[in-house]
């Protein structure tokens, strides 16, 4: 129907233009009488009223196409046109990475489109004190005030705001909110970005890349990189069943730039070779360490592509680059990971590689004196998969770590992940966060934060959990 307006519209405009023509010349060049002029606008707009009126019909009669099972929806809303061109940016990586996408403005999203849909991105922006967009003032007063069933839809969410005002984000978060309690599940958590932060952009697109499966999409913008030196590498799992997993530390040129919070982000600037200069996609990694340490840790586990090629960025850190080397490096704030700076009881929960992001939480926990930890991890076999474990259990018999319990995969066939422990201590979890407990998970995308999501909500119901991602005390760290 919006085209048959549309053709309306331009029959109208072409009538009137026809109406100015002729009031001027006829098409040998003399002035036609008025008579004429106006006969002819009017045959002109008679004509074209007829073929708008037939084109109108044969919309009406032809049903709209409903999108495909494949087709990625992106949604945009925007107040001063920054959300909207992000969301051309999203839309042209998905489709450079060979996916079908569909690019809508938010007014033009409705229940029945999300719910043929599968994948769908928002990009929004808040506007004023925590308003949404003008132009999404109509889905929020109609759409959002429902509930309308999305358990079909996977989703995630890209907000835009300032953290000069109270309300950062809000109807990104908003959006977010309503999208879950409607059933829809998260395809990934939440991006922020404060007043158009790169990083936090790089991220999004990093996402972006991993979900499409797309690792050399290029960046959006080139980050500004500091020189590191790699000055240790060390192999953390020898004879495990698993990938390589190493643990680096990266001093800088300039001792003022150890400079960060746990919970952090390090985007690394990976090359081809050594010697090679050629700028490629950045990566990023949890930050393992804390200032005090003189040194930013990492745990980087090798990847390999289906042809056998290391990746680029942990085949750079873990193997091409000597050490000694320089290491292209910049550090990206990520507060929505960061401590919480009281001393109530805390959860830490991960797996594999997540253990880089607990750790230097519990390192910070630590120097502040809190010791009300519990920390519930996961690997694959005791002996050989101990991922900074002598450090764990060090603090543990210390009585920094009030709790650990962890999870070997491949050592047990009944307790063998996260999840499972969870569930197995259900009443001390409640009981923790009854005493006002955060929780913290950092680790695997898919299986383990899925899987620590759905035990939680088993344990302490959707709407505890609902009310514990509101008021911070539940955040993830998820890759």
């Amino acid at each position: 129907m919006k085209a048959a307006w549309g053709q309306w519209a331009i029959g109208a405009m072409l009538g009137a233009a026809v109406l100015w023509f002729a009031s001027l010349h006829d098409f040998h060049g003399t002035r036609l009488a008025t008579t004429g002029r106006v006969a002819l606008a009017g045959v002109a707009l008679a004509a074209w009223i007829v073929h708008a009126w037939r084109a109108s019909r044969r919309a009406a009669d032809t049903p709209m196409a409903s999108p495909g099972a494949d087709t990625i929806l992106v949604v945009h809303a925007s107040q001063t046109g920054f959300a909207t061109e992000l969301a051309e940016r999203t839309a042209d990586t998905l489709r450079a990475a060979g996916k079908m996408v569909d690019l809508l403005p938010i007014w033009g999203v409705d229940a029945a489109r999300l719910k043929a849909t599968t994948h769908a991105l928002f990009v929004a922006s808040t506007t004023g004190e925590g308003d949404a967009p003008d132009v999404a003032t109509g889905f929020r007063r109609d759409l959002m005030a429902s509930r309308p069933v999305l358990d079909g839809l996977t989703y995630a969410v890209l907000a835009l705001g300032d953290r000069d005002y109270e309300d950062f984000c809000a109807f990104g978060h908003e959006l977010d909110r309503w999208l879950r309690e409607s059933g829809a599940t998260s395809w990934f958590d939440l991006v922020e970005v404060d007043n158009g932060d790169e990083g936090a952009l790089r991220h999004w697109q990093g996402q972006l890349a991993r979900s499409a499966g797309a690792s050399d999409t290029p960046d959006w913008s080139r980050p500004a990189y500091g020189r590191w030196t790699l000055s240790e590498r060390a192999l953390l799992n020898p004879g495990s069943v698993g990938r390589p997993c190493f643990h680096l530390a990266l001093v800088p040129e300039n001792a003022a730039a150890l400079s960060w919070k746990a919970g952090d982000i390090v985007e690394i600037g990976p090359r081809k070779a050594r010697g090679d200069e050629t700028p490629l996609p950045h990566r990023e990694y949890s930050i393992a360490s804390i200032p005090e340490d003189g040194a930013l840790h990492l745990v980087v586990r090798q990847t390999v592509s289906e042809n056998g090629h290391l990746g680029i960025g942990s085949g750079w850190l873990t193997s091409l680059a000597a050490v000694g080397d320089t290491i292209d490096l910049r550090i990206r704030s990520n507060p929505g990971f960061h401590a919480p700076d009281d001393d109530r009881p805390m959860l830490l929960i991960g797996n594999g590689t997540g253990i880089a992001g607990l750790r230097a939480l519990l390192k910070t926990r630590i120097a502040c004196g809190h010791r009300r930890n519990w920390l519930v991890y996961g690997e694959r076999h005791v002996d050989v998969d101990r991922l900074h474990m002598d450090d764990v259990e060090r603090w543990h018999r210390a009585g920094d770590i009030e709790r650990v319990d962890f999870a070997w995969s491949r050592q047990s066939s009944k307790i063998r992940y996260v999840q499972d422990i969870l569930r197995a201590h259900a009443d001390d979890i409640r009981r923790f966060v009854a005493e006002g407990a955060s929780l913290y998970v950092c680790g695997s995308l898919t299986g383990m934060a899925p899987g620590v999501d759905a035990a939680l909500r088993d344990i302490l119901g959707d709407a505890r959990v609902e009310d514990l991602m509101t008021t911070t005390h539940y955040r993830r760290d998820v890759y």
